[in-house]
């Protein structure tokens, strides 16, 4: 046994070391890191991606070792507080709530509170800790996503740590179920298993979500699972277990019209009623007469006022105000703007391009949701990591360099008044456009001489 340890040793001394000095990198981030501290935190995810980098390099045909990396990468953050992101605790309050048998989507935090109804575990410490914009807003986060928290709550005993725990351990069985999908499915598109790697080892999921507790990993499961079902024709079970995405996280909704060319109509209209069906069976327990009301207001405020790593709005912003234009009033007319285009834009990619392939279908998917980053007012850096996973389906990997460069955004988190650095955003999105420029004219040059054979 000790002769096997050591031939091991032998053959994978340096992805070892790398493998050891992650898990540093990845202790310094989750107990010594407090997200003022920009060059500290850009530092760590700088040598983390390096690190993830070189290990997929020296072991992407090992996938047992890969897989144990991601999993240790993941243990390290377990029994700790999120460090970026202060969205859990409103999942707690929220699944405090629904585990009570009190609607979420009906009061606000504010509004409880004032009315003397808290009667949940650290109800005072998860008000005082969500932030303001967070209690004076209703709940805008899916059914599904509700049993979750309600869940944490359940196996919490009582306290904020076993519901963080509680969510973590889901939100790394979540990203397990990825690797399982995620690898039949590329055997199936014919492309190495070792891409998705590019996922599962990527330091942004890492930190973003089991991290701090964003949910993105759980509707992907759900998503990738979706697809593996339709790369197999499995059509009317994969409508199922999209519905179910989508009631983690309302993204994947955008992307039902480009299934029209896919499924042809015969079958796209069953398609669409079982995620009907299923959204509403989910959507039941919560429904009230104020309840779409209430979640509608509260989903178009991140068109309407919230402004966060913005890119072409930025500009759009920069332009107004040198005529004049307050920067509310350019977020409210952009707001009202801009889902028109995002809807312009899915039908497009639905009737202009050919969806009929899973890898054209998961081409069209990154691109309407990448079109729709770039002129999204918000994007928060776990959103990335939704098109650094399709991006591993296809031939573009700007997604993959985009996840290491969002942590720019982070500077903001630095000042006391959430101000944002433009020239360092400049830097982000001038990096990422002249990519993507790259990879069009590259991939367009491959087809030619292609064409041209």
């Amino acid at each position: 046994m000790q002769v096997k340890i050591l031939s091991y040793y032998r053959l994978h001394k340096i992805p070892i070391l790398l493998l050891l000095a992650s898990l540093l990198f990845y202790y310094t981030f989750a107990y010594h890191l407090v997200r003022t501290d920009f060059p500290k935190l850009i530092i760590l995810a700088a040598a983390l991606f390096f690190l993830c980098y070189k290990l997929i390099q020296f072991e992407k045909w090992n996938f047992k070792f890969l897989l144990a990396a991601g999993i240790l990468f993941r243990f390290i953050f377990l029994f700790v507080e999120p460090m970026l992101s202060q969205d859990f605790y409103r999942f707690i309050w929220d699944g405090e709530l629904v585990l009570q048998g009190q609607n979420p989507y009906l009061q606000t935090p504010n509004t409880i509170v004032e009315l003397g109804k808290v009667h949940i575990n650290n109800a005072a410490h998860l008000y005082a800790s969500m932030g303001e914009i967070s209690a004076k807003n209703f709940s805008n986060y899916p059914p599904l996503n509700q049993f979750i928290f309600a869940l944490a709550a359940l196996f919490s005993g009582k306290s904020m740590l076993g519901s963080i725990l509680t969510m973590r351990l889901v939100i790394i069985l979540a990203d397990i179920g990825i690797l399982y999908f995620g690898r039949k499915l590329l055997a199936k598109l014919n492309l190495s298993s070792h891409l998705l790697f590019w996922y599962f080892l990527n330091p942004l999921v890492i930190i973003e979500l089991t991290g701090n507790l964003h949910f993105e990993g759980v509707m992907l499961f759900f998503f990738i699972w979706s697809m593996h079902l339709l790369s197999q024709k499995k059509y009317l079970l994969a409508a199922p277990i999209l519905a179910l995405s989508i009631a983690v996280k309302l993204v994947p909704l955008m992307f039902l019209p480009l299934f029209i060319r896919h499924l042809g109509l015969k079958k796209v209209i069953p398609f669409y009623t079982i995620i009907g069906v299923t959204i509403l069976a989910l959507l039941v327990p919560f429904y009230s007469s104020e309840f779409i009301n209430n979640y509608t207001t509260t989903i178009g405020l991140w068109f309407s006022n919230f402004e966060f790593n913005a890119s072409i709005y930025n500009i759009i912003k920069k332009v107004a105000e040198i005529n004049g234009s307050k920067d509310w009033e350019t977020i409210r007319a952009f707001g009202k703007i801009s889902p028109y285009i995002t809807i312009a834009m899915v039908f497009l990619f639905s009737l202009l391009k050919n969806n009929k392939t899973i890898t054209s279908l998961f081409t069209s998917m990154l691109w309407v949701l990448t079109i729709y980053y770039f002129i999204s007012t918000t994007v928060h850096p776990w959103y990335i990591i939704f098109i650094a996973l399709l991006s591993v389906f296809t031939k573009f990997r700007f997604a993959i360099l985009w996840s290491a460069l969002v942590f720019l955004s982070y500077w903001a988190y630095s000042n006391p008044d959430f101000k944002e650095h433009l020239g360092i955003l400049t830097i982000e999105y001038i990096t990422i456009f002249s990519f993507v420029i790259y990879e069009l004219l590259r991939l367009n040059r491959q087809n030619l001489l292609y064409s041209k054979k």
